[in-house]
């Protein structure tokens, strides 16, 4: 009996189920039976039970229709059966009418918050800047740029991804973090749909900044982005619109031809558009698609530049850390009437505590660490490293220079080969052992020590081919993170050790193995040979994800270059003053003007008590800019580990024999700079 009742309500539930799918009219069935299941016989229940009742069954029915007919709205009326129905009928219209209207208004304010919630409403703002895109480096850029607007009353930065507006929301405010007077909009969509750009509205942005996606379509994606900015500029412009240059903004407009980098945002977006890429094959088809005002930026070329740099000089990293910032010192280009007409080298001693590194000439030409005898004309920009763009104060009256302390003869230091070893291997490998080949003195050595896949082997062949005679390159087959490998190298007999994590590897759930993991077992096995040593190793590491600089087990300040971090700044920075393009294309280009550490022996008398006024005049002597220095005794102490950019040049010090001068000066390539 059991079953048969099972059976019998599988079967009921069955149907019921079926008449529901039949659609809307089925479902309005149901309900008017089940309303009617309930409302008669209460209503019945109630006027037989009431004590003022008709006392005939017709007066009775009569009330029983009239507590239904109230309840469902549809009136109640008594009297003749057409005079019920008409009545009836008007009910059923105005129910229909009241229903249908309060659903649509329901539907039009869920649709309206729905579309809200998915960020697809338009920004309607002007001057603000545009993050195109989403990677590791987005956080860094909006946190620059948060602090860049400190002091400004009403900024924004609009975000646009193909991500859920609500996560990127939260993302942002947890890494981030309070965002002051910058109002934070994150909008829904395809950066690559010339249709969904105008949600952020980049015609009337102040700056565009293009992020490479993470994964191997990355910078495919950034050509196709600067592609859908140019085609959306011709639907708001016009088809004349990708041929036309829009005029410079404000005293930050334009500067000279430099690398892709032009005057004007002649992009076809008539705003200042900053982008990156990884690979450099995509540098070219990006510059393109940038126009003639764009900036694009190659990420691993950088990276691997400031890798080198922090190798062959421990601590450049903290430098240049210290100048992408927004947070310390960076570089600003500003306007001095009061020095035109006068040298370079008395502007270098004009600021009490900014420091002049170069000139931006009338015609936007850029002249990073002049000639001391460079006339700074009137319409000329000086670029200066300072606090903020409102710190570049001139002195009440000029510094007093010691001359002498001064060192003039720098004796020549005899080059030798140096000894790198490189634990890891990836895309970015290749491009360092380039920049040693630049740097080192000929028959230096970089020893790899990687897994010995087809793919690396090949590749470090093909680096010690084009290294050529200058430097031999080397493949020691063994695993980084294994600690019979790192053992066995002896890695306190390098000169410099170089850390890389390997490139992350695409799964079906997103990255298999994050490549700062293997970097940390790394450094765990390094650090475990300087206890056992008790001889701290110059090491630099590279990692992608800056939250794990804090779990590295190396000494306090030692180098770290977080590659997306790094870039980020470097975006921030140029989206707020087009005139650093050029400025960083230099820093970082082979055969210019680089950011060095230099013994301050080569300055000053090694324990001698000068002030910092005199290490830049014996640095303008040099041909060099000074703008700080790092104390030795001070390095291994935060926060600052001994580095202090733009001193007070009247402040006196004891310089210490291996205290190090930060200077802006040029690099002698192919083993001529000195140690």
């Amino acid at each position: 009996m059991a079953r048969r009742r099972s059976r019998w309500g599988k079967r009921a539930g069955y149907w019921f189920d079926n008449t529901l799918a039949r659609g809307a009219y089925a479902l309005i069935g149901w309900l008017v039976l089940a309303c009617l299941a309930v409302v008669v016989p209460v209503s019945a229940l109630m006027v037989w039970t009431a004590r003022d009742a008709p006392a005939t069954l017709p007066g009775k029915l009569a009330r029983v229709w009239h507590h239904a007919g109230d309840t469902l709205r549809l009136g109640g009326l008594v009297g003749p059966p057409a005079q019920v129905l008409l009545s009836v009928i008007l009910a059923l219209v105005a129910l229909i009418y009241v229903s249908a209207l309060v659903g649509l208004i329901t539907a039009g304010v869920n649709e309206r918050m729905a579309a809200l919630r998915r960020g697809r409403s338009t920004v309607l703002e002007d001057g603000h800047v545009v993050v195109l895109g989403w990677s590791e480096q987005v956080f860094t850029v909006v946190a620059e740029l948060v602090a860049a607007n400190a002091n400004q009353r009403r900024a924004a930065v609009a975000v646009l991804a193909d991500r859920d507006k609500t996560a990127m929301e939260d993302a942002l405010h947890i890494k981030v973090g309070p965002t002051g007077g910058t109002r934070l909009i994150c909008r829904s969509g395809s950066t690559t749909d010339p249709a969904v750009l105008p949600r952020v509205s980049p015609h009337t942005a102040g700056a565009v900044l293009v992020l490479p996606r993470d994964g191997p379509s990355g910078d495919a994606e950034v050509v196709k982005t600067l592609l859908a900015l140019r085609a959306a500029a011709r639907a708001a412009y016009g088809p004349d619109a990708a041929g036309a240059a829009a005029p410079p903004g404000g005293e930050d407009g334009g500067h000279g031809d430099v690398d892709g980098v032009a005057d004007g945002t002649a992009n076809g977006t008539g705003v200042w558009v900053v982008a990156a890429v990884r690979d450099a094959r995509y540098r070219l088809a990006a510059s393109l698609a940038a126009g003639e005002g764009g900036v694009v930026l190659e990420t691993d070329d950088i990276t691997a530049r400031l890798i080198v740099q922090s190798a062959r000089r421990p601590g450049l990293s903290l430098v240049y850390q210290e100048l992408l910032d927004f947070e310390g010192d960076e570089f600003y280009t500003v306007r001095e009437p009061a020095l035109a007409g006068r040298t370079f080298g008395e502007a270098l001693l004009a600021y009490a505590t900014s420091s002049a590194v170069g000139l931006v000439r009338a015609d936007g030409a850029l002249a990073l660490n002049p000639p001391s005898e460079a006339v700074i004309g009137a319409d000329d920009r000086i670029v200066v490293v300072t606090r903020d763009d409102d710190t570049a104060v001139l002195a009440e009256r000029p510094p007093v220079v010691d001359e002498a302390v001064i060192v003039t003869d720098v004796p020549a230091e005899r080059r030798r080969p140096e000894r790198v070893l490189l634990l890891g291997w990836n895309r970015r490998a290749p491009l360092i052992v380039g920049r040693l080949r630049r740097y080192t003195a000929p028959g230096s050595v970089v020893d790899v020590v990687a897994e010995a896949t087809v793919t690396t082997a090949a590749a470090v062949r093909a680096a010690d081919t084009d290294a050529g005679a200058a430097l031999s390159v080397a493949l020691r087959p063994g695993d980084p993170a294994d600690q019979g490998t790192v053992d066995a190298v002896d890695a306190g007999s390098y000169d410099s050790v170089i850390v890389l994590g390997p490139d992350p590897v695409p799964g079906p759930g997103g990255v298999t193995e994050e490549p700062d993991d293997r970097t940390l077992v790394t450094l765990l096995l390094l650090r475990a040979l300087e206890a056992a040593s008790g001889r701290e190793l110059p090491v630099v590491t590279e990692m992608t994800d800056d939250r794990n600089r804090a779990l590295a087990p190396v000494s306090p300040g030692a180098d770290f270059i977080v590659s997306g971090k790094l870039i980020g700044l470097l975006m921030a920075q140029i989206s707020q003053n087009r005139h650093l393009a050029v400025v960083f294309h230099e820093l970082f280009s082979a055969g210019g003007n680089e950011i060095l550490l230099r013994p301050s022996s080569h300055y000053v008398r090694a324990g001698a008590t000068a002030s910092f006024a005199t290490v830049v005049e014996a640095a303008r002597r040099h041909g060099e800019c000074a703008i700080g220095y790092r104390d030795h005794a001070g390095a291994a102490h935060g926060p600052r580990y001994g580095l202090w950019v733009n001193p007070h040049k009247e402040t006196a010090r004891r310089w210490a024999d291996r205290d190090e001068v930060i200077v802006v000066a040029t690099v002698r390539l192919g083993g001529a700079e000195e140690g």
